[in-house]
């Protein structure tokens, strides 16, 4: 009988999580699913900070390397990520470790998403019609449904696009649409979070020196590279560590003000991931970076 067992590791940026969660599955007999918004792309490896292939260490990954920064990505990838990497590690009789910083995701697998419509060419073209003025595509889902669009910015495209989706798909206000298609949870059963715990100080300083191996490691070449490829276009350009080496390149920093830039926006990103990961999820179990032995009593 198979008894693959699941634990999901969070935390801040560069506080350690693939490091940890590495050695648990090595310890542990464990597959580990990646639940982070720039390692799902391929190319982009050192702005990433996605482990190397010698730092994985044999243990198979997934959501790392799947997607080129040209293809549609939302949460639902994440969530079949899951799913692929739970039925694999069921069939491997191997359990399964969940990490990393962009947190959302984990949220979205435990409360779920809603099934989304599907929309016809049709709709598809009224819908970019919309889309290419915001504010009027803001305003006029806010007059049909201003209970729902009052938890939405004005500026967050994916949300107001998806709610344009439910409207013309269905015809019927996303507030409604929603009350009549409820999310569905991918993970159903007791899924122990445990999210790790660094002085500020001491993550800042870890965030100043991985953005100097990153810059050692060739990031000006990748994002070279990036841009050649696929344009300043995709929105994973606009990703911290991107975008401050595309002003780089520009003329427009030195390379001083470079690994300044990146290192705040780091950590202003990881202000924010620790204000979510507070407000998100109850029961968490705050561990050190190196506290290894603290999983063996839950596999």
């Amino acid at each position: 009988m198979n008894n693959t067992k699941q634990i999901a590791i969070i935390g801040a940026t560069a506080s350690g999580k693939s490091a940890l969660s590495i050695k648990t599955a090595k310890r542990h007999n464990a597959v580990i699913l990646s639940l982070d918004s720039l390692s799902v792309y391929k190319d982009i490896d050192i702005a990433s900070a996605k482990p190397t292939f010698e730092e994985m260490d044999g243990i198979i990954h997934f959501g790392i390397d799947e997607i080129r920064l040209n293809e549609p990505f939302d949460v639902t990838l994440f969530i079949k990520l899951y799913k692929k990497a739970l039925h694999f590690a069921k069939q491997n009789d191997k359990n399964l470790v969940i990490v990393g910083g962009s947190s959302f995701y984990l949220k979205s697998l435990i409360g779920g998403i809603s099934e989304l419509p599907d929309i016809s060419q049709e709709t598809k073209e009224k819908m970019d019609k919309f889309l290419s003025d915001l504010q009027y595509a803001y305003g006029f889902l806010h007059n049909i449904d201003p209970l729902y669009m009052s938890k939405i910015k004005s500026n967050d495209t994916y949300r107001i696009e998806k709610a344009l989706n439910i409207y013309f798909a269905t015809d019927t206000k996303p507030s409604d649409y929603f009350e009549t298609n409820p999310p569905i949870p991918a993970i159903t059963e007791n899924l122990p979070i445990f999210e790790i715990d660094m002085p500020r100080d001491i993550l800042r300083d870890r965030i100043l020196q991985r953005t100097k191996k990153m810059l050692e490691a060739g990031l000006i070449e990748e994002v070279k590279m990036l841009e050649e490829k696929y344009t300043r276009a995709p929105n994973p350009m606009k990703a911290i560590g991107i975008k401050e080496t595309l002003e780089f390149l520009d003329g427009k920093i030195s390379n001083k003000e470079l690994i300044e830039l990146i290192s705040t926006h780091t950590a202003q990103l990881a202000k924010r991931q620790t204000t979510f990961n507070r407000t998100q999820f109850e029961n968490k179990i705050m561990i050190k970076n190196d506290e290894i032995k603290i999983f063996d009593s839950f596999f």
